[in-house]
């Protein structure tokens, strides 16, 4: 999977009001210097393009679930500055799940959360066609991104209340981290590939742990980013914040999980990827990583939909209870990636004969649903 953070600004008009006390006129800053920007009446944003580069622009407050507060976000910071309060209002929801997952011994999100809800009768996306035709455009079939190979998938761990927590150094987006400790054992599995990821799930407290390129150093964890989600709550991260995610997403809740699919059924949304989507985000997803203006890419957050009228009789095994829920929960774009790729938790008894029949359904057997605005 790639994580892409590349935004283009089209003009320096589109930045707004600004008031600039720089110690250069350089467009180059150097040791020392401060740039301080002001948005009259607007609200801005800064996204980083890399370690030494950022992009501001004065955007309009969106109307719907935006949090309180945004900080000013400056160059990349190591240590982790103090942060507002995620928002805490939820986007209007359609029917939920009956039946809320759980994992040790947690409800992963309460029955009426996103991830959870029954997205069977939402209605059609108006720009379905452009969505499904540009993610077949470099993938046209599904694909199990996880396997009884340890080098595919993204491991998690379950760790008891009495977890002791060790300390975070964020490396890279610090300013949109929720800030360490965390309960991460030292031992805890990293994901295989470039993005490793590190999901805990404490039980007692019901919180999430998501880390983001994850590397153990002698008393902790170095990582890009990390976010910390309350498992009772459906409060969503400040918009345009990412987490351990592009899209700003908790990832455990969408994985695959082989305990899931054992039980028969799978009762949320699975987590997708796609080759590349646009500067955009639906909730529950709050950042994007894309600069391209493109609205028939899909925005991050974009429900899919595997067709009422697909039939999926011929399917059996961990297959058939995988398009169950595509079906009924349907899928969530959550990052840049190869197209139709859904993740799975990393376990070594997954069948992959099974779950080679998923590369039969293509693409074209999905649609887009409807769940909410695209905040840009």
């Amino acid at each position: 999977m790639k994580r892409s953070w590349l935004i283009v600004l089209a003009a320096v008009a589109a930045l707004g009001a600004f008031t600039v006390f720089a110690a250069s006129t350089s467009a180059t800053m150097r040791g020392g210097d401060e740039l301080r920007l002001g948005c009259g009446g607007s609200k801005l944003t800064v996204t980083r393009v890399d370690t030494k580069t950022i992009v501001a622009k004065c955007v309009a407050l969106p109307t719907s679930t935006a949090p309180t507060a945004t900080p000013t976000r400056t160059a990349p910071a190591t240590a982790t500055p103090t942060r507002p309060a995620p928002a805490t209002a939820t986007p209007t929801r359609t029917p939920s799940s009956t039946s809320a997952p759980t994992l040790g011994g947690c409800q992963v999100f309460p029955a009426n959360n996103s991830w959870n809800q029954d997205i069977s009768s939402a209605p059609l996306h108006a720009n379905s066609a452009n969505y499904i035709a540009s993610i077949n455009a470099t993938s046209r079939f599904l694909h199990a991104d996880f396997g009884s190979n340890p080098s595919y998938g993204i491991p998690f761990v379950v760790v008891p209340s009495t977890q002791a927590k060790v300390p975070i150094t964020f490396t890279a987006y610090g300013d949109e981290s929720d800030p360490g400790p965390y309960p991460v054992p030292l031992t805890g599995p990293v994901e295989a590939g470039g993005d490793h990821h590190v999901l805990v799930l404490q039980q007692g407290a019901c919180k999430l742990y998501e880390l983001y390129g994850a590397v153990r150093n002698t008393t902790g964890w170095n990582a890009d980013s990390g976010a910390v989600f309350d498992l009772s709550s459906n409060a969503l991260r400040p918009d345009y914040w990412t987490s351990a995610d592009a899209a700003g997403l908790p990832i455990l809740p969408g994985l695959v999980r082989y305990d899931e699919v054992k039980s028969g059924k799978i009762t949320h949304a699975l987590r997708v990827t796609v080759d590349a989507t646009q500067r955009g985000f639906i909730h529950p997803a709050t950042h994007f990583a894309s600069g391209s203006t493109n609205a028939s890419l899909p925005p991050m957050g974009l429900r899919l939909r595997l067709k009422a009228g697909y039939d999926i009789s011929g399917f059996t095994g961990d297959a058939r209870v995988i398009l169950e829920a595509a079906k009924t929960y349907g899928l969530i774009v959550a990052d840049n990636g190869s197209s139709w790729f859904i993740t799975g938790g990393t376990d070594g008894r997954w069948n992959d004969t099974d779950l080679d029949q998923l590369k039969t359904v293509p693409g074209s057997a999905f649609e887009a649903v409807d769940t909410g605005p695209i905040i840009r």
